[in-house]
């Protein structure tokens, strides 16, 4: 595209929809990353994760983009993703790699080990990271955890970070024995987390417990 051309394509004029050559560059994949909280009693829910994995692998189309990492003590390292892809044009590579990234998953519920403490902070972080290099034209984060974020003294969460264009989802959010006692721990928590997530900057803070719901949630 010669000088002339590249200008004639530029926003600013209000024309590029009718001109030739002028055709929407934006991306029209959707990139999804999942955390999934492996601390504590919420260990025990991760055949769930397994459910939403499929379901995930399901929905997705070519183009699109998938990563699963686990919430550990510290979670901001690409050391924490159990598997990851964006999906092939092909429908046989694509298929393939689905079929690759459902065992790897597999492999890591049949043997995955609990953690002390829960960075959730630190995988937010890392998967607005691996969501911003797909290029993906829709982003979301999913969060498969109780949201109770434990940190050790030395690990250090407290300051602003960014989640511009990214929709931020907790999903399976059970409550702890001390929600039962007094239900307003766990709607304070999720209150702070929608602050949190809204002040970084997400497009949308959502709750999905009940998981029939997230295919309508994915698709909007």
């Amino acid at each position: 595209m010669n000088k002339r051309s590249f200008l004639a394509c530029l926003p600013a004029i209000g024309l590029a929809a009718y001109l030739p050559g002028c055709a929407d560059q934006r991306s029209h994949s959707h990139g999804v990353y999942m955390l999934i909280d492996t601390s504590g009693t919420y260990a025990q829910e991760i055949g769930k994760a397994q459910l939403i994995v499929n379901f995930l692998l399901g929905s997705l189309q070519s183009g699109d983009s998938l990563a699963v990492a686990r919430v550990r003590s510290r979670s901001f390292s690409e050391k924490d993703i159990i598997a990851k892809a964006t999906f092939d044009n092909r429908p046989s590579q694509a298929n393939s790699q689905k079929r690759v990234f459902r065992e790897r998953m597999e492999t890591f519920t049949k043997t995955s080990q609990g953690s002390a403490y829960t960075d959730i902070t630190g995988g937010l972080i890392q998967g607005a990271m691996f969501l911003n290099a797909t290029g993906a034209g829709r982003k979301t984060i999913l969060i498969f955890s109780d949201m109770q974020e434990e940190l050790d003294k030395s690990t250090v969460r407290n300051f602003p970070f960014d989640l511009k264009d990214i929709r931020v989802v907790a999903v399976n959010v059970v409550k702890l024995k001390t929600d039962n006692v007094d239900p307003r721990k766990y709607m304070g928590r999720l209150a702070d987390w929608q602050k949190r997530v809204e002040k970084a900057g997400a497009t949308e803070w959502r709750v999905i417990n009940d998981l029939e719901h997230l295919d309508r949630m994915l698709k909007s």
